[in-house]
């Protein structure tokens, strides 16, 4: 008998925009790996009982975007402390017969820093010796970026939002380390800051830009945007043109994808510049 070829999804409302699809055929196609990434939309009212049929379905696993995460993570048999933490769900396998969930989105950042700042950055940045790193937004996004900071043993985080109570409620993860502040208090804060995160749409196509004066920032400072619709955002052109490292939200898509292939196709990727290439050449195509 012949065991079939494993199949993983990305599974969200809407999904027609996620690239997912290319990022995962492209390593399935790189290894000459036998299996399926297919994409699936799926309502919320039956979210429930896509994940509770995945077994029965012959899934290995899958991705789960936007508006998923949080009724994955309660859905799934095991989290991992990390995903615990988030409270938010974007990776699914089973293992030992039940199905675990994580949340790569911490680490996939984290990975794309190193790669486009180089290992020492905290030190670079002056992160790693009372600099600040400031997040600008409270979603998911943030949530997830902060624990990964916080793994990566950060101890000054600084979280502004429009909403004063989202950014407070986001100091509970680790109440010495992270501190809220208003949004129009930020220029004031940008002095003693090492690592500027945007994590909010401002800045993506359709949206209003994100205006911030940079001029405060050190010149060690590294500026990051995990919007990457478009790839260089105003934010990011301001950084460049300040001379400061300026960090896009392409790598952390792309980073994020390698531990569910890992889990599912057993095979662990490498996120390389012709991976990259042809999904900068995708965006540009539906630009």
């Amino acid at each position: 008998m012949t065991t079939p070829h494993p199949r993983a999804f990305v599974v969200g409302h809407p999904i027609g925009h996620s690239r997912s699809p290319l990022i995962h055929g492209h390593w399935l196609a790189e290894h000459g790996l036998p299996g399926t990434y297919e994409r699936i939309d799926v309502h919320p009212d039956a979210f429930s009982d896509f994940v509770r049929s995945l077994r029965a379905e012959g899934w290995a696993g899958g991705n789960v975007t936007i508006p998923h995460k949080e009724a994955a993570f309660r859905l799934a048999e095991v989290l991992t402390p990390r995903a615990e933490r988030i409270g938010a769900v974007n990776t699914l396998w089973f293992e030992d017969g039940r199905l675990h969930g994580d949340n790569t989105d911490a680490p996939g950042f984290l990975a794309h820093l190193d790669v486009s700042l180089g290992a020492g950055w905290p030190e670079a940045t002056g992160v790693a010796d009372g600099r600040a790193t400031l997040v600008l937004g409270a979603g998911g996004a943030a949530r997830a970026i902060l624990v990964g900071l916080l793994e990566r043993g950060l101890s000054r985080l600084i979280v502004a939002n429009r909403s004063a109570e989202r950014a407070e409620s986001l100091t509970a993860l680790d109440p010495a380390r992270i501190t809220a502040i208003a949004w129009d208090a930020v220029p004031a804060h940008l002095p003693a800051t090492g690592l500027l995160v945007n994590t909010t749409a401002l800045g993506m196509a359709g949206q209003d830009p994100l205006t911030l004066d940079l001029v405060p920032l050190p010149a060690e400072a590294a500026v990051a945007d995990i919007v990457y619709v478009p790839l260089e955002t105003p934010l990011l052109a301001a950084a460049r043109a300040r001379g400061l490292a300026g960090v896009d939200g392409l790598g952390m898509l792309l980073h994020q994808a390698v531990p569910g292939f890992s889990r599912w196709f057993g095979r662990t990727p490498a996120v390389t510049p012709a991976l990259r290439a042809r999904i900068v050449a995708d965006l540009g195509s539906h630009g």
